[in-house]
């Protein structure tokens, strides 16, 4: 079965931080523009990637067939407090797997983080939609990837193998900026 289209959806601090030392993405890291094109392209999604920290709550998308990444189980497993998601330990199953129980092989498939989701699916990104927050700072934080802050955010995606293919401004006020990361040297699948 193929693998749907990947795209992952973050915004970071100026030091490459998705959340809090605690795990929490804290309100100076929300932005309105940014929150309207996350769950706008969330809405457009046919499914759902995340770990235990970073469910989604927007209303709208709770339909969405997820895979919630945990260590708690040994393959994958439905999710009984959710009829839409399976819990899905990827050193257990392949992404093909998890995909072949929710049913989905076209489509797109959004990945909303955390650190180490972000981190696994960069050999696999058709798209990763990077938000940055200039201003805000978050020390000790949770980085974007498992390689930040050794490398910055957009060091680990270049070194993927992803080149910026558009760049925009979402929030002049704040400065936050908006890059489209998409394939340079690979095929999108």
């Amino acid at each position: 079965m193929p693998l749907p289209r990947i795209e992952g959806y973050a915004i970071v601090s100026s030091d490459g931080m998705l959340a809090n030392a605690q795990g929490v993405m804290p309100p100076e890291l929300v932005f309105e523009a940014d929150q309207n094109f996350f769950h706008g392209a969330l809405e457009q999604a046919d499914a759902l990637v995340h770990g235990r920290h970073s469910h989604e709550r927007y209303p709208p998308t709770g339909h969405k067939p997820r895979l919630i990444a945990t260590r708690s189980i040994t393959a994958l497993e439905h999710d009984n407090e959710n009829a839409n998601a399976w819990l899905w330990n990827p050193s257990g199953a392949s992404i093909e797997d998890a995909c072949a129980a929710l049913k989905i092989a076209g489509g797109t498939l959004g990945v909303i983080g955390g650190t180490d989701i972000f981190g696994l699916f960069l050999p696999l990104y058709d798209t990763f939609h990077l938000s940055h927050a200039p201003s805000v700072t978050l020390p000790g934080g949770r980085p974007v990837f498992p390689q930040v802050p050794a490398l910055s955010a957009d060091e680990v995606l270049k070194r993927s193998g992803l080149a910026v293919k558009k760049t925009r401004v979402l929030d002049p006020s704040a400065n936050i900026t908006l890059s489209t990361w998409e394939p340079e040297n690979r095929t999108a699948r």
